[in-house]
């Protein structure tokens, strides 16, 4: 009987510290946003805070069907901005979560004309300032991110492991994987003559059809949707893009262990296109991988599943929520203000 009672005890206080370690300082409400003819899905977090009309971080995902919360991570990272005083809006991609339409689908711009739409249904709103709008994005997000800019003014950008080139991102992701697998010799360049092969069928806009043939009948998880999502995105090279964030405050995460970007590559083309207005604010965080997790989590499916249910807010590397929020606090502090 004590055993039992000791085991209920036990039970009601890990209860009681997943609850606490998931009520977060900020309001949530479900959205609905029009863009065209369809209905993007969305959260928006407003701070607790008594302020009548706040600033908004704008989250751009990265590759992937993802939800508007990211399965509840985008949650810590939007208590952050809830401190600074920032509200956070997020929303369902196409076709995730029953939201209409298809995310692979879609290209860059499309991604940035979806992004556009949200930032015009915020401003409209009586509880958001509309000088006060930034952007949030990660990997994939960083060609989609100096689009939006190109669109419609934004007071600040994260940029959170952005890439840069889209075929140099999936060479370096490969050769990244291989070494981190021990991968022979033999099979390293079997896996370059596959990735080169591919690159050929995409530069002639070859079918699916063609792919799978050329591959040997092994489309190795490939679909045809997939294909066409890389047919209409491959050439995505944010170098160019990026000179409508001149001027613009940018924080650029960058993380110490990312196996998906080059990440010296990231910063050096940063730095030169962005760093002569010297509103650019670049942070290094070695424990990090390319989600700006810890590694020493992130290698463990275990670790991941229990710190994300006992302590959420412990997945990411150490400082980089705090970095986030007094970003934002800066800002209004005037000390990254907008030349």
């Amino acid at each position: 009987m004590w055993s039992l009672v000791t085991a209920l005890v036990v039970a009601a206080g890990l209860v009681g510290v997943v609850l606490w370690q998931h009520s977060y300082a900020m309001d949530e409400q479900r959205v609905s946003i029009r863009q065209g003819g369809h209905t993007l899905n969305g959260v928006l977090a407003t701070p607790k805070e008594g302020r009548k009309r706040h600033g908004l971080v704008v989250y751009v995902h990265g590759d992937g069907p993802v939800d508007a919360t990211h399965d509840d991570g985008y949650k810590p990272l939007w208590e952050a901005n809830a401190k600074a005083g920032y509200a956070s809006l997020s929303w369902d991609k196409p076709g995730v979560a029953g939201a209409p339409g298809n995310w692979l689908g879609q290209s860059m711009d499309d991604r940035a004309d979806e992004t556009a739409a949200a930032i015009a249904w915020a401003r409209a709103r009586p509880d958001i300032d509309g000088d006060r709008i930034g952007l949030w994005g990660v990997s994939q997000a960083g060609w989609v991110l100096p689009k939006v800019a190109a669109k419609t003014p934004v007071s600040f950008v994260i940029a959170v492991s952005p890439a840069i080139n889209w075929l140099q991102q999936g060479r370096y992701n490969l050769l990244a994987e291989l070494r981190a697998d021990g991968a022979s010799a033999a099979r390293t360049n079997e896996a370059i003559a596959r990735s080169d092969t591919t690159r050929r069928l995409l530069e002639r806009r070859a079918t699916f059809e063609e792919y799978v043939k050329a591959m040997g009948g092994d489309a190795d998880g490939m679909t045809a949707d997939r294909w066409g999502f890389i047919s209409k995105n491959h050439t995505s090279d944010a170098t160019q893009d990026l000179r409508a964030l001149r001027g613009v405050p940018v924080l650029l995460a960058l993380a110490g262990h990312d196996i998906n970007v080059d990440t010296a590559d990231t910063e050096r083309i940063y730095r030169e296109v962005l760093d002569a207005g010297g509103a650019l604010t670049a942070e290094q965080y070695p424990d990090a991988t390319h989600s700006l997790l810890k590694q020493s989590i992130e290698q463990s499916d275990l670790k991941i599943t229990l710190t994300a249910i006992f302590s959420p807010r412990s997945l990411f590397a150490d400082g980089f929520l705090e970095g986030q929020r007094q970003f934002l606090e800066d800002l209004d502090r005037g000390g990254n203000a907008t030349p």
